[in-house]
């Protein structure tokens, strides 16, 4: 954007419409505030106060707590003033609390902004809603769980008995006086039992390539 700027020769009247227009589709879109050096907040546009059922008034002068859900730790936000106040921008997802009390979720990035000398005078946010995004997510989580439980059940409930089975077929193929055609339905069983428990563990493997990478990464980390 910062590049179609400069590369047009327009006059000032007409960077400023663009810049007006700029601003209407972010209001539209988009939910902005702005705080001091300090975090209060000293600007929000109106999807803001739609969104935060919030006043204006009551969010001015405010800081971001107002709408914290305390869904996430304070490590979190730890990490987050240690970002902007080094000058870098910071994003995250972040869950909200309305002033009603219910959640909403956002993309949310917060930039820094500096005077002439480089100092940061204010911090600029812009927060997109993602709440559709959010629930489809946890739509997602929730089938897999309950695909890890029905894979639980049939490891347990199919896979323990299948080994049973491939035990005792093993016994009665030691078992040396065994007719010809029981050895052949033995045998025959024991190729139905083996592809019966290798289908077990592809399932198995199937259901970890769904598991979302953040879970696996869990896992693994404990």
């Amino acid at each position: 954007m910062r590049a179609y700027f400069e590369n047009r020769s327009n006059t000032k009247k007409d960077l400023l419409q663009l810049l007006k227009a700029y601003k209407e589709i972010i209001d539209i879109n988009a939910i902005c505030s702005v705080t001091d050096s300090e975090g209060k907040i000293i600007y929000v546009n109106d999807k803001f106060c739609e969104v935060s059922k919030y006043s204006r008034e009551e969010l001015l002068g405010q800081d971001h707590r107002i709408v914290n859900s305390n869904y996430h730790p304070s490590s979190m936000f730890k990490e987050l003033w240690e970002t902007i106040k080094s000058g870098k921008v910071w994003r995250s997802d972040v869950k909200s609390r309305a002033k009603d009390g219910t959640f909403f979720w956002l993309d949310s990035t917060i930039v820094p902004i500096h005077d002439n000398n480089g100092v940061i005078t204010e911090y600029f946010s812009l927060r997109t809603p993602i709440d559709d995004r959010k629930r489809i997510e946890e739509e997602q989580k929730e089938y897999v769980k309950n695909l890890e439980k029905m894979l639980f059940m049939v490891s347990h409930e199919v896979r323990h008995p299948v080994s049973q089975i491939l035990g005792i077929i093993q016994i009665l193929q030691d078992y040396s006086t065994v007719n010809e055609e029981c050895a052949e339905l033995i045998s025959s069983l024991k190729v139905s039992a083996e592809d019966l428990d290798k289908f077990i563990k592809r399932l198995s493997s199937f259901m970890n390539e769904l598991r979302p990478e953040s879970e696996i990464n869990s896992d693994e980390s404990k």
